[in-house]
C-alpha cells in the first residue's frame, strides 16, 4: 500500500504563525508611532527655522524694519510677494517673495499666525495657531511649543 502525504498546514501550525505574528505587531507598532511624532516635530522645527531665517533675510533687505505684522494676511503678503526696500508690496519689487505660503505647524495643523507684543516674555503655548509672531523682538515661536 501506499501512503498518502498530507499537503497544507494543520490548525495548530496556522493558530501558532498567528500568534507570532501578532506578538511581531504588538512590539513593531509602538515603534512607527513614535516616528511618526519624531516627524511632525522635526517638520515643525524646519519649519520655524525657515520662518525665523525667512523673516531675518527680509530685514536685511529692507533696512532692518520687520514685516507687516498687523495681520496674518498682511504679514503673509510681505514674505510672498516682491517689495520694495521701503516694504511697499510691488509685483514689480526688487526684493523678495521670501517663501511660497505660510506653512502649516504639522503637530497641531494650524497655519495661522498670532501677532503678540511680549516685551520680552515667552509666549505660552497655543495651539489654535501655528505660529507666534512676537511684534517687539520680530522673533517667531511654534503655536504648539514655544520653547523651540
Amino acid at each position: 500500500m501506499k501512503s498518502r502525504s498530507k499537503s497544507g498546514f494543520t490548525l495548530v501550525e496556522i493558530l501558532i504563525v498567528v500568534v507570532i505574528l501578532g506578538i511581531l505587531a504588538a512590539i513593531v507598532i509602538p515603534q512607527f508611532s513614535q516616528a511618526s511624532s519624531d516627524a511632525r516635530n522635526s517638520s515643525v522645527k524646519s519649519n520655524l527655522q525657515m520662518l525665523r531665517s525667512q523673516v531675518e533675510l527680509y530685514k536685511i533687505q529692507h533696512a532692518d524694519a520687520e514685516p507687516d505684522a498687523n495681520s496674518l494676511t498682511d504679514f503673509t503678503g510681505c514674505m510672498t510677494e516682491k517689495s520694495d526696500v521701503d516694504g511697499t508690496v510691488n509685483a514689480s519689487g526688487a526684493y523678495g517673495p521670501y517663501m511660497q505660503r505660510i506653512p502649516v505647524n504639522a503637530v497641531n495643523d494650524k497655519s495661522g499666525m498670532s501677532f503678540d507684543n511680549l516685551n520680552g516674555s515667552v509666549p505660552s503655548a497655543d495651539n489654535t495657531v501655528g505660529w507666534i509672531y512676537d511684534k517687539d523682538s520680530g522673533r517667531i515661536y511654534a503655536g504648539n511649543n514655544t520653547s523651540w
